[in-house]
């Protein structure tokens, strides 16, 4: 059954529709939106800052995002190596769950825990597999930071003598790196679709190499350059209009519901005047608040995310035969009419 990359959309979302609500259980339901954004929704993004005391100067100092101390290098080797760690034992088991999930939305089951052990080698092999081209990308992002390195350095040991932070030095080394970052983020964007949604489904379904997947899903692209294309424009605007329709829809409940919450802390700490009762009611409302929002957001989330899987499923499974067997199952053969003299 072949289709476009815009009639793809319809199916989708009465996939989505059938999966999530024919029949309606608030815990299953709740359970399939928490892992489609576990899976489809969730990205990480780690930060770090630092505080230092101010150097003594001929004028005020500004603070300088350079200022670091000799002391600092052994705590921070050692809690990057641990969140290292720990984020690769998260990424394993998100890994798990995409394949997982991959086999609840094929078959339309809602039991995850099948596809979680049916899957484990698969998942296990397409784990190293994004590891490998991870570390392939960071390489990458190094060679391309390279050039710039002395530019920044010289600025970190003019930051450091004179206690003053240029911003237009700064400014001057980081706009030539906008369009980089740029193209950078495409080419990520663009290798995450390759795995995710073309090269994952062989590893599922035909226990494909890495070689035999990436070959796999190369020659449909290059078979089919223009719709692979508007597909991955697609699977960027897609979900960004989704956000905007659940802003929309939620913007004004989110409004009053953080005026209620709002109106409720003032309440308690004026009625309790800072007493240890008071600040264990009001922290006792802001956890309540918090939970009742992540539980909104998952339930509203959810349907975003598995119709995002559902319409890369039904996209690539109109191309992949294997999938699409299992999508739409070919009708049974007509029984012999037989034959009368």
């Amino acid at each position: 059954m072949y289709l476009s990359p815009a009639e793809a959309i319809s199916p989708a979302i009465r996939r989505t529709k059938t999966f999530l609500f024919q029949p309606f259980r608030f815990g299953t339901y709740f359970k399939l939106c928490l892992v489609a954004l576990l899976t489809e929704g969730l990205g990480s993004n780690m930060n770090s800052s630092g505080h230092g005391g101010n150097a003594p100067s001929h004028g005020p100092t500004v603070y300088s995002p350079f200022s670091f101390r000799p002391e600092w290098i052994a705590p921070i080797v050692a809690v990057s190596l641990l969140l290292l760690l720990l984020g690769c034992i998260i990424f394993y088991l998100i890994t798990r769950l995409r394949f997982a999930w991959f086999h609840c939305l094929i078959h339309n089951i809602k039991e995850v825990t099948p596809g979680w052990r049916l899957y484990r080698t698969q998942a296990a092999r397409f784990f190293w597999l994004n590891l490998v081209v991870g570390f392939c990308f960071l390489l990458l992002i190094i060679l391309v930071a390279i050039p710039f390195a002395a530019g920044f350095w010289r600025l970190f040991r003019e930051t450091h003598a004179s206690g003053h932070f240029d911003l237009g030095a700064f400014l001057a080394l980081v706009l030539p790196l906008i369009p980089i970052i740029i193209l950078l983020a495409l080419a990520g964007f663009a290798t995450d679709l390759i795995l995710r949604d073309f090269m994952l489904p062989q590893f599922a379904l035909e226990n494909a190499t890495a070689g035999q997947a990436w070959a796999g899903a190369w020659a449909r692209i290059r078979a089919e350059k223009g719709p692979f294309f508007v597909y991955a424009l697609l699977r960027i605007v897609l979900p960004i209009i989704g956000v905007i329709l659940l802003f929309a829809i939620l913007i004004i409940p989110g409004i009053v519901f953080v005026a209620c919450v709002a109106i409720a802390e003032v309440a308690l700490h004026s009625a309790f005047d800072g007493a240890a009762a008071g600040i264990f009611l009001q922290v006792l409302v802001g956890l309540i608040a918090f939970v009742i929002a992540l539980i909104v957001g998952i339930c509203f989330g959810g349907p975003l995310s598995t119709a995002i899987r559902e319409y890369a499923l039904l996209f690539y499974g109109a191309r992949y035969q294997p999938l699409g067997d299992i999508l739409y199952p070919p009708p049974p053969p007509a029984p012999n009419t037989p034959v009368t003299a």
